[in-house]
């Protein structure tokens, strides 16, 4: 069979996405919604209503769901409703937190908090989604890496260490999975103008430093990352399966 665009499309499928709220949750939400699919928004604060309007102004669906990611010993339960009512064929692990502060004076308790949110409840997402998904003989998992997940960054060990977790349970999942339909991907974004990167934007020096090392010139944007996830989210990323595909403006490349 010749290749055509429907295999973009994702008429039909459901999506759940974590951390919808702001930033790159919510632009692949809005991409996923552009390319047909109806959306499970999952966050922690009940004010999500910014992405449900861009949705909404595409003649998209979607529901909201309040989940504490960091509650992770309930998280399995908490998931339950959605898989009672949804078939979810598009697991986007988005949701993530960053704890700035020089690795030997690191708060013990925020290390753990960032190792909860950024990996510990995206394993457990992957399995509860996961086991339905090998169920339905089909699914698309794509967790969000970072540059962190190949560098060391700095003064944000918490958060380096669970990125490069990300890639690393990205590739096992995929291992397991691809037997099963199931693609497990990852996106590392590279310097996105977001919540998580105000500090680094904020400092003249350092946000100076970082312009001049991305060839494109420019801070990436949420939007950039949300072909890209269509992309992994589609029938088009059918035979891919356990990459980290990097969206950095070239940054990696240098």
């Amino acid at each position: 069979m010749s290749f055509h665009l429907d295999y973009f499309s994702l008429k039909g499928k459901t999506a759940l996405v974590t951390g919808a709220r702001t930033g790159i949750g919510q632009a692949i939400s809005v991409g996923l919604a552009a390319a047909g699919a109806h959306l499970i928004l999952v966050g922690h604060q009940d004010n999500m209503q910014e992405t449900q309007n861009k949705i909404t102004e595409l003649q998209g669906t979607y529901e909201t769901f309040l989940i504490d990611l960091s509650d992770v010993e309930n998280l399995k339960s908490n998931l339950q409703p959605i898989l009672d009512k949804y078939k979810i064929d598009i697991l986007v692990n988005n949701a993530g937190i960053i704890y700035r502060e020089p690795a030997a004076a690191h708060d013990v308790q925020q290390w753990n908090r960032v190792l909860d949110v950024n990996i510990n409840s995206v394993f457990t997402l992957c399995q509860t989604i996961g086991n339905q998904m090998i169920a339905n003989k089909s699914g698309k998992i794509i967790n969000i890496a970072s540059l962190l997940s190949f560098q060391g960054g700095i003064n944000v060990p918490s958060y380096t260490a669970s990125k490069h977790a990300v890639a690393g349970l990205t590739k096992a999942l995929a291992n397991e999975w691809a037997s099963h339909n199931i693609q497990v991907n990852a996106i590392a974004p590279g310097y996105i103008s977001t919540n998580n990167t105000e500090a680094l934007r904020n400092d003249e020096e350092r946000s100076k430093s970082i312009l001049e090392r991305i060839p494109a010139g420019r801070w990436g944007q949420a939007d950039d990352l949300a072909g890209t996830a269509v992309f992994l989210a589609s029938r088009a990323s059918d035979y891919v399966s356990g990459h980290v595909l990097v969206v950095d403006g070239g940054w990696m490349g240098r």
